[in-house]
């Protein structure tokens, strides 16, 4: 048997045991897939539910409230009481909004593909805008404090909308558990990319991050919960920075000490320029 038929035969069998194995690691690819359709339909049901349940509950209690100011035979109804009545109210209303706002910016990332818009920006008066911006959320005694070791004229190369996301759920999320001192942002040129760090003193729930947000939506009362834990927040920060190819952790230093920090590759300009 010629050289020629030799090789023939071993391409051949090299490409028959290629198809098999491309097409067993598919198989286990598709079977994978198949199992975590299932467990999002299965979950499915629950989180509307839960959805269901958690709008509901508000909902009766302002529906309850304004029928009472409505049907009151009074018409010398105390100012003290209406105050109560329409405080009541807006709370009711805040919790509301502050739910469907986080869960509709946590839509906007799950199972959506990449799609960015790029723009050169001054690093230096980005974050400055996202402080004065911080400022709106936090305490009378509270501070938020902006340092880098990089140029003031640094420019960088990113997605602005999904920086914006990023910076102010983290700030938000910081300003929350936060009743004195200072939330400290840094950022830094790292490994060719921008790496930001928010630190701030106190607990800030590290346990989130990384969390398998579906089973955590399954639980009782969970997405009432979730905007006081910032869990839905959290997920966001680490979904934008998957989609950025970067890194996100966060860590709580005996409960004195929070510190959250974000990397992803950025295309960087005038780094040290004129220090």
């Amino acid at each position: 048997m010629s050289a020629l038929v030799w090789v023939i035969i071993v391409l051949l069998l090299a490409f028959g045991i290629s198809v098999v194995l491309i097409r067993r690691h598919y198989m286990k690819l598709l079977d994978s897939a198949l199992k975590r359709a299932q467990k999002s339909e299965r979950l499915k049901s629950v989180f509307i539910d839960n959805i269901s349940r958690t709008l509901r509950a508000p909902l009766k209690v302002i529906d309850g409230l304004c029928n009472m100011v409505v049907e009151e035979k009074d018409e010398n109804m105390q100012p003290a009481q209406v105050r109560e009545i329409v405080n009541n109210i807006s709370n009711h209303t805040t919790e509301m909004l502050d739910f469907v706002a986080q869960l509709h910016e946590m839509s906007k990332f799950e199972g959506v593909t990449p799609s960015f818009t790029f723009i050169e920006v001054n690093l230096s008066e980005l974050m400055a805008s996202y402080r004065r911006e911080a400022l709106n959320y936090t305490k009378p005694d509270v501070g938020v404090r902006v340092t880098s070791e990089l140029s003031p004229h640094c420019r960088a190369i990113l997605d602005t909308n999904l920086m914006h996301q990023l910076m102010m759920h983290l700030l938000s999320n910081a300003a929350s558990h936060v009743t004195q001192g200072d939330i400290l942002v840094s950022y830094n040129c790292e490994r060719k990319g921008l790496k930001v760090t928010v630190s701030y003193p106190g607990m800030g729930q590290a346990e989130l991050v990384g969390a398998d947000i579906y089973s955590f939506l399954q639980k009782e009362n969970a997405l009432k919960d979730s905007v006081k834990s910032s869990v839905l927040g959290m997920a966001i920060c680490k979904a934008i920075v998957d989609m950025l190819g970067g890194e996100f952790y966060m860590e709580s230093e005996s409960g004195k000490k929070t510190v959250a920090s974000v990397w992803f590759p950025c295309e960087m300009k005038d780094i040290y320029k004129d220090l």
